[in-house]
This record gives structure tokens, C-alpha cells and sequence, in this order.
């Protein structure tokens, strides 16, 4: 098979898209650092469902290592416009069995990336990850909205007993004080909500803005909802993407997102707000297909991080 990337001098995946090494967080200087972890709090039922996925997303970026001063077609310039502003820390070296130690880990990279004043980019790993994540931000002395895009609400208070696993992670931000508000968009099919926890969410504020009504009206008012000015955390879950093009995920479901529309929000809220942090949760690579879902999420990922590098 070609390998466009061996033709155009493509990297080994160590980082993605070659990016710098930084091996010591506490000394980070960098606009955005992303960190990749297999896991958090796992079901018993699934376990680490997600491990590798973070390396198979660095993987899919080899290809464009040699390639970042190029044309990046999907930002109008380059990934980094100027000097290049990212780095990448690599995996945590998270547990199966070590759930607590594992939460602990997430939040102690997430606060050393923001007391050095950058960006978290965390990949991974099932949806039990934002949880540490959106904790670390309750020290800044500021408030939050989270945009959270993926295929489900994630609104359950408990699975088996845990309140800290991958189906609460939106209703235990909303416990959150520095959570300000919560903007959930590409909710579609039947997922593990009940009635009573949509309304729950509702209750509480949020602003739902399903796949069908992006399918028919485009981004436009999830764009809206996000106020000018906010501190935004942006929670992608690929299962947001439609399984046409994002083959990589535990429950396939028709109707989702198209690269493009998620590209759009995420470029939209740039524009109004600043993205404090983000999260691409619950890749899969066993459930890959030739490679399509990782070249998308590597693609997704390089232009979010060309965003971040223009937000100033």
C-alpha cells in the first residue's frame, strides 16, 4: 500500500504531527499542550474500551509531521500560522484498576497546563475523562460554559453505582461552581437517558441543540448560545461525527455530525469567546475501519489546534 505519508518525509507517531516533546508540565511554555489518557473510571462491564486510542490518533498525524508549514485548506493557512505553538506531554499513565489514582492524574496535568497559563488538550480514553478535567478549573477565580458535542447527554447520576463513570459526566459538571452554563449539541438516537434526565438537564439550564435540528439548520444557534466573552470548555465525544465517517466508536449511531459542521462550531465559538480547554473523548481504534476514523480525528485535531493558535 502507498504511504503518502514515508513520501512527503511523515514522522513515527511519537508526538502528533511531530509536535515538540514537553516532559516536564511544570515548566510548560506553550499555547496549548495536549496529553493523551487511555481511561479514567471504567464500568466493569467495559473496562479501558478506549486504550489506544491516543496513539492511534498520533499515528494517523505522522503523516503531516514533515508537512506543518504547508497549506492546511481547512484553516485558510497553516495548522501554526507564525512559530509553532503547541506541544504534546504525551500518555498518563492511567490503570484499569486504579480509578482514583487515575482522576488524581488527569486533574494534576490539567492544573499545572493552566497554571502555566496554556491550553489543555486532552485525547483519549473513554467519557469518564472530562470529569478531573472540569474539576481543574475550579481554582481559577472565573466561571465557565461548556460545549459539550457528542451523541449523548451524559446526564445519568449513576451506572452499576458509579456517579464518576462515563454516562454522568455533563450532570456532574452542572455540580460544578465554577460551571456557568452548558451547551450540549448533537444529541440524536436512543442512548442511556431516561426522560426524567433530560429534564433533569433542562431543569437545571441547559440548551440542547440536537444532530437533526444541526442536519437541518446548521450550527448557527448552538453558536448563538455561547455568550460573547465566555471562557469556553469545549467537551467533544467523536461519536458526535456520524459513523459514516467516524467508524471509531463503541455505539454507532445514524445522523450524526459532519466534519465540517463540527469544524464550523468550533471555529464560530473562537470567534466570539475563548476556548480555555477541550477535551476528543472515545475513539475506539478496535472498531476502525482502515483507518478512516483515526485520519479524521487526526485531521479534526490538528485544525482545533490551528484555532487555539489563533485565538490570541
Amino acid at each position: 500500500m502507498a504511504n503518502l505519508g514515508a513520501m512527503f518525509g511523515g514522522g513515527d507517531g511519537e508526538t502528533f504531527l511531530g509536535l515538540p516533546r514537553c516532559r516536564d508540565l511544570s515548566r510548560v511554555q506553550a499555547g496549548a499542550v495536549l496529553i493523551g489518557a487511555d481511561g479514567c473510571t471504567p464500568y466493569p462491564s467495559v473496562g479501558f474500551y478506549c486504550a489506544g486510542g491516543p496513539q492511534a490518533i498520533r499515528v494517523a498525524g505522522a503523516a503531516h509531521a514533515a508537512t506543518l508549514g504547508h497549506m492546511n485548506f481547512d484553516l485558510g493557512g497553516p495548522v501554526f500560522p507564525g512559530r509553532v505553538t503547541a506541544v504534546d506531554a504525551g500518555d498518563l499513565p492511567q490503570d484499569e484498576a486504579d480509578p482514583v489514582g487515575n482522576r488524581a492524574r488527569i486533574f494534576g496535568a490539567v492544573n499545572l497546563i493552566l497554571d502555566r497559563g496554556a491550553v489543555p488538550v486532552l485525547i483519549g480514553g473513554d467519557d469518564s475523562l472530562p470529569i478531573p478535567m472540569l474539576e481543574a478549573y475550579g481554582a481559577r477565580g472565573k466561571t465557565f460554559t461548556i460545549l459539550q458535542i457528542d451523541a449523548h447527554i451524559d446526564w445519568r447520576d449513576e451506572v452499576g453505582g458509579e456517579r464518576l463513570g462515563l454516562s454522568s459526566t455533563m450532570r456532574r459538571a452542572s455540580e460544578m461552581g465554577h460551571v456557568e452554563r452548558i451547551v450540549q449539541v448533537g444529541s440524536r438516537g436512543i442512548g442511556s437517558a431516561r426522560v426524567s434526565d433530560v429534564q433533569d438537564a433542562l431543569d437545571w439550564g441547559v440548551s440542547f441543540v440536537p444532530a437533526g435540528e444541526v442536519a437541518r439548520s446548521g450550527v448557527g444557534r448552538a453558536v448563538d448560545l455561547i455568550p460573547a466573552g465566555a471562557e469556553v470548555i469545549i467537551c467533544l465525544d467523536v461519536d458526535a461525527l456520524d459513523p459514516s465517517v467516524m467508524p471509531a466508536v463503541i455505539g454507532r449511531t445514524a445522523g450524526g455530525l459532519s466534519y465540517w459542521q463540527v469544524l464550523e462550531l468550533i471555529a464560530g465559538v473562537s470567534e466570539k469567546a475563548r476556548i480555555a480547554g477541550v477535551d476528543m473523548v472515545e475513539f475506539m481504534p478496535s472498531r476502525d475501519v482502515d483507518g478512516l476514523g483515526a485520519g479524521l480525528a487526526a485531521q479534526l485535531l490538528a485544525a482545533v489546534l490551528g484555532v487555539l493558535a489563533r485565538q490570541g
